[in-house]
């Protein structure tokens, strides 16, 4: 009678100890699949960021496009033409110089025209007055349009100065005054240096530059 007691009881732990066996292995199924879920997931990710460049590797998804747009922007290209039109870059030396010297040196800053005008060496300093000696260079006359506007006469050296001559642009007196009166007038040239100025002035002066 003992005997299939021991026997039922056997029979007993080893349905328990299969039961906990099949709890395991379910257990490792379903980490499994939650590993398979992962993977598939990640995989779907890639494979959409890879769709969004084309051949070059180029970023074509929305956000991509958003960020090249606001790189260059039609405003931005705008302000860029203006600052190259309002630079002295466009206008030549001798313009730049020729405003430069009439910011610095004009009698009146108020005119609506500048006249420029290429007085070879030789010419005498005064043409009304047959004893007047020659300038002995080239010289430039700068001259509003006005007999009020002044004039600054003078030639440049080349390294940011020039020689200026006390010349009027009218001749008043009693002539002949004698050639050592014009010899006066040259070797008491001054030597000034010239400042480079406010660009947007400069320009504006070199907007209303005729040269004869």
């Amino acid at each position: 009678m003992k005997k299939p007691k021991k026997v039922l009881y056997f029979y007993a732990i080893v349905m328990v100890m299969a039961g906990m066996l099949a709890g395991c292995g379910g257990k490792t199924n379903d980490g499994a699949a939650d590993d398979d879920l992962k993977n598939n997931s990640d995989s779907a990710a890639k494979e959409t960021a890879a769709e969004s460049k084309d051949d070059d590797g180029i970023d074509t998804s929305k956000e991509g496009s958003a960020q090249s747009k606001s790189e260059s922007t039609p405003s931005e290209n705008s302000a860029g033409d203006k600052e190259e039109k309002g630079t002295l870059s466009q206008y030549s030396s001798q313009q730049i110089e020729y405003a430069r010297v009439w910011l610095q040196l004009g009698p009146n800053q108020n005119f609506d025209e500048l006249y420029v005008r290429h007085i070879p060496a030789g010419t005498p300093l005064n043409p009304e007055d047959e004893t007047s000696a020659g300038y002995p260079e080239d010289v430039i006359q700068l001259a509003g349009s006005r007999l009020a506007d002044g004039s600054v006469t003078y030639s440049g050296n080349g390294d940011g100065t020039i020689n200026v001559y006390n010349v009027p642009l009218r001749w008043d007196g009693q002539y002949p005054a004698g050639e050592k009166f014009y010899s006066d007038i040259i070797e008491n040239t001054k030597q000034i240096s010239i400042e480079p100025g406010e660009d947007e002035k400069v320009i504006e002066l070199i907007e209303k530059l005729i040269e004869e």
